[in-house]
Formats: structure tokens, sequence, C-alpha cells
């Protein structure tokens, strides 16, 4: 399996290197800056809108804490076997939500995103359905959504069933050519695919554990996420899904030292099952890079990002994830 151009280079949260993460600025500059396609994080509010956060916990992305009407929401939940505490999308209403302003994730690194504070308002999905339809690269080149479908088991324990919540809003836009779906549950994409909804399907994959959706129903006895890459899993997966998605790490090869030296034999091994694969996520700070990929010991500036990027897409990747786009446009070139 292939794609048209590879590797996809894929917006995470749209240009989440130069603006805040799922805001319109961020979306609509991904594609002027060349990505083939936008990742936006899926979650769920109280009455059922799809919005678009990295997480459904939002105190780090919103400026939430900063209105003393909503200061009683703030609570402790456990999401997938990991307590937190902080204020969470499905307590609050759509119109509630929509009157929070979005923030830069990571301050410490991006200092100048962090002036586009508090200008931008959170997005449904439906917004950002309408975002890739306007946009004027969109009467140049087929643009995508890869949807990432997060906590579905949790959310659908809560009585907001993503998968139906999902296959309402993209009902009518979605196409094989303009969606894929992922999540690091394999159920919720089974069930998306029930519903109707075209495109393909990937499923994400953690360096360690198991997916959350398979210990919820197994226990200690869930099939873990070695498991599904070994040679006989990778067969399993061919069956059930499109693609696979890894962080990148899974990918690389290093010395003691934690230098970079190549690439190991997954994407081989997963294209020979059928299998398209991605990997996540591409960024050009030293704090993200290879230790010896790192031009100095300054965490927020640019290191040899060409060099790492160029040897992930040496491996034969079908697509890869990148807070500076462009950056992976040019790697790619």
């Amino acid at each position: 399996m292939s794609l048209n151009t590879r590797p996809l280079v894929i917006g995470h949260r749209g240009a989440s290197g130069y603006r805040p993460e799922h805001t319109r600025d961020a979306y609509n500059l991904a594609f002027t800056l060349g990505a083939d396609a936008v990742e936006p994080d899926i979650v769920a509010t109280r009455d059922g809108v799809l919005v678009l956060r990295h997480e459904n916990e939002i105190s780090g992305t919103t400026n939430v804490a900063d209105h003393p009407e909503f200061a009683d929401r703030r609570t402790s939940k456990t999401i997938d076997g990991e307590a937190i505490t902080g204020w969470f999308t499905e307590d609050f209403t759509w119109e509630e939500l929509s009157s929070l302003r979005a923030r830069e994730r990571l301050p410490e690194v991006r200092q100048a995103s962090t002036t586009h504070n508090d200008g931008s308002p959170i997005l449904r999905l439906s917004d950002l359905l309408q975002i890739v339809d306007e946009h004027p690269e969109a009467q140049r080149r087929q643009l995508q959504i890869v949807a990432e479908i997060k906590h579905a088991s949790y959310f659908d324990s809560i009585g907001l069933p993503l998968d139906e919540l999902f296959a309402r809003d993209v009902s009518g836009w979605a196409t094989a050519d303009n969606m894929i779906i992922e999540s690091f549950e394999q159920s919720v994409l089974h069930r998306i695919r029930d519903r109707g909804v075209p495109g393909k399907l990937v499923f994400l994959l953690e360096s360690s554990g198991a997916p959350s959706d398979l210990i919820a129903k197994f226990g200690a006895r869930a099939r873990s996420y070695a498991e599904h890459l070994s040679d006989e899993g990778l067969a399993q997966l061919a069956l059930e899904v499109d693609g696979i998605s890894v962080d990148k790490k899974m990918l690389m090869v290093k010395d003691l030292t934690g230098n970079l030296t190549g690439t190991n034999d997954l994407v081989n091994r997963a294209h020979a099952a059928g299998l398209l694969v991605f990997c996540w996520t591409l960024r050009a700070e030293n704090r993200f890079l290879p230790k010896n990929l790192r031009l100095s010991k300054l965490p927020e500036q640019h290191g040899d990002w060409m060099a790492e990027f160029r040897t992930i897409m040496d491996s034969g990747v079908d697509g890869v994830f990148a807070d500076q786009p462009d950056l992976a446009v040019a790697a790619r070139g």
C-alpha cells in the first residue's frame, strides 16, 4: 500500500510549532506551509459536541483556570488508568467551552507561540471541516484530515460514544481520499467503519504497555503493543486496519551514548505485512532531537532537524506528523 505523496506530511495539531495547537491559525498555517493533512485530537463536551483538544483535560491548553465561574469544575479523574486533576471537556457544554481561549501547550520551548495566547477560541470538529473546505490550497490539491479519536472507552463509559458522534459530524464530508482515522484503541476504529465512515484506519501504538480498551476487557491478559508489532501481530493487524502509527523512537537505532545511527526494520516488516506506517512526532527543537543532533545546550533552539527528519523518511514511512510542517516538506523534497 502506498500514498500519492510519500511520506505524507501531516501538520501535528496544525502547525503547532508556530501557533497554539488546534486553533484556526494553526490549521490554516499548516496547509499554507505545505502540509498534506492536519491532525485533530477529538474529545467530547457534556452535550455531545466534538471539540479539538490534545486531551479532555484542558488546563494546559486553555485559559480555563482564569475563569472564576468554572473554578468548581476542577476535579480529579482516572482516565485510561492515569489519575489526572484539572478541568475536563465532558464537564462543560459547548456554549461554556466556547468562552475559553487557547494557549501554547509548551511555553518553555515555544515562547514565540505564547504571543498568540488567548487569541483563539476552541474549535469543533465541524469547524475544521469548514477550514479544510475553504482553505485556498484546497483549490490546488487534495487536503486531508487525520482524525485521532481520544479515550474512546472512557467516553463510552460516560454515555458519550465517540464513534457515533464522529460518524454524525463527518457524514457527507468524509471520503476515502480525504479522511484517515486513528486511535490507540482498535475497537473504536472498527465501530466507526461499521457505521459506514470512509477512510483509512490507523492503529496507534506506544513503545510499552497495552491498549486501554484491551486492558479494560482482558486485564493483565491484554495483548501488549509489543505483541502487536511482532511478525505474527503485524499479519493479524493487516486483516483489521490499514496502517499503524508509532513513536519515532520506535524506528530509531541509537548507540549507547544516545546518538542516532539509523533506523530498524519495523517499516519494512509492516510493509511486508501490507500495512501503511506513520510516525510521530518530528520536531525541530534541540529538546526533541537525539543527542548528536542537538546544536546547542538551549532546548528551545533548532538543532540538526534535517538529519533526523531525513533519517526517519529514508526508512520508507508513509506519513510523518510534524509540528513544523514546512521543515518536513523541505526534508522530503
